[in-house]
């Protein structure tokens, strides 16, 4: 069931949306031509779920809201574009002097965003992150970091698209590509976990709602049904011999002498 509702008047101009699926709703609201809130609620049962979405309706109706002749917007519709995404990226490069003071400014300035585009930004990082998770790239941190368990390569996938579009794009293409990235270092490894939360925490600076809402809120508004893909290695972590013609550069520069 989902039903658009109205409520255009001389003193009022706003939409109110409701989606019933399975046991949950999902509720918009807002002024009419903003993206406006976003709330969840999940029942025992579909029965009771539709029926309390429907009492919803009849009481909107109630106090003057009509149905709507389009349907409000969805979050297809977000005002947060894919190159908006990468835009805020490089804007967090030049608002701080470490990967830090970065990360706190794109969670301030997500969090000024509507619900929507927070959801979106997180989209567009879940499609790019997934994508890295490749054979070669893991290659290549097992060598930078003298090995590499899966926690290790998330964070290591996280670091690599903080560096923003080119140098992520560069690195799927070539992983060696990373090098000049790595010798800036210093004695830090190539890990940024902290990146992973980016937008569940600019949500809870938005709403004081916890990760887990917005973990709820963000599968069921957004529709992503990422899968890792069983990888296919291409490498042996101990066929160093094979490691160092895989990628030659960066077992030059760490093979022996890795950052962790």
């Amino acid at each position: 069931m989902e039903k658009s509702l109205v409520c255009i008047t001389v003193y009022s101009n706003k939409f109110w949306k409701i989606k019933a699926q399975g046991n949950f709703f999902i509720v918009s609201y807002g002024r009419i031509g903003t993206h406006g809130s976003v709330n969840t609620k999940e029942f025992p049962s579909e029965e009771l779920c539709l029926k309390e979405a429907n009492k919803l309706v009849e009481s909107k109706l109630k106090k003057g809201y009509r149905e709507s002749e389009r349907q409000v917007d969805e979050i297809e519709d977000s005002g947060m574009t894919d190159d908006q995404f990468w835009e805020m990226l490089d804007t967090a490069h030049r608002k701080g002097e470490d990967l830090e003071e970065q990360l706190e400014w794109l969670i301030g300035r997500l969090a000024k965003k509507p619900v929507h585009d927070i959801i979106r930004f997180d989209s567009h990082f879940n499609r790019y992150y997934y994508k890295s998770y490749t054979s070669d790239l893991w290659a290549a941190a097992y060598i930078v970091m003298g090995g590499c368990s899966g926690d290790s390569f998330d964070y290591f996938r996280a670091w690599l698209l903080f560096l923003g579009k080119t140098a992520y794009e560069d690195a799927i293409r070539n992983p060696e590509s990373i090098i000049p990235y790595l010798q800036k270092l210093d004695e830090d490894v190539p890990e940024f976990e902290d990146f992973l939360y980016c937008a569940s925490m600019a949500f809870e600076e938005k709403t004081d709602l916890d990760q887990e809402e917005y973990l709820n809120l963000h599968w069921r508004l957004s529709g992503d049904d990422y899968k890792q893909p069983d990888l296919d290695f291409g490498w042996d972590e101990e066929d160093e011999e094979g490691l160092c013609r895989k990628f030659p550069q960066l077992w030059q520069l760490y093979g022996r002498t890795p950052l962790r």
